[in-house]
């Protein structure tokens, strides 16, 4: 599956659909994967792929489906790693996907409180009254104090 420069969209995909966009039945998605389609059954009930299901419940895989059984039988085949190892990759790479998410989220959420702080604080400044005159700091204040009032005589 190969990704049109130009619109950044999957080239070879029906119009209207994208990366996850359940299309493939499982004999053209083994086809596309260079597998069985019993592999593709196989790797679907050890959860290693979640294809999508169509009304009659057959399978249908998008392009993101088989190129994650691309990226299971590179692991299985080129690098050794048993299925339950595979699986456990998979999950952990789902689960970083989805820290980065929440990170890039609480990274927005902080800038918008840190702009909403810094308006703030311009609201406070800019509310200053300006009519206050500084006092030189060798200045002498006097202060009036009336006299204590005297009881009347009697």
């Amino acid at each position: 599956m190969a990704i049109d420069d130009r619109s950044g969209s999957p080239s070879g995909l029906p119009p209207g659909t994208d990366l996850d966009s359940p299309v493939f039945v499982i004999s053209v998605a083994a086809e596309l994967a260079g597998l069985h389609a019993q592999t593709l059954r196989g790797y679907d009930r050890l959860g290693l792929v979640r294809p999508g299901r169509s009304a009659g419940g057959g399978r249908r895989y998008s392009a993101r489906d088989i190129a994650l059984l691309r990226e299971v039988q590179r692991l299985s085949q080129d690098e050794g790693v048993n299925l339950a190892g595979v699986k456990r990759i998979i999950e952990l790479e789902r689960t970083v996907d989805e820290l980065r998410g929440q990170i890039a989220e609480l990274l927005d959420e902080l800038a918008a409180a840190q702009a909403a702080a810094e308006q703030a604080a311009a609201t406070v400044h800019a509310s200053y009254r300006r009519d206050l005159v500084p006092v030189k700091r060798h200045t002498a204040i006097a202060v009036w104090r009336p006299a204590p009032k005297q009881p009347p005589e009697r």
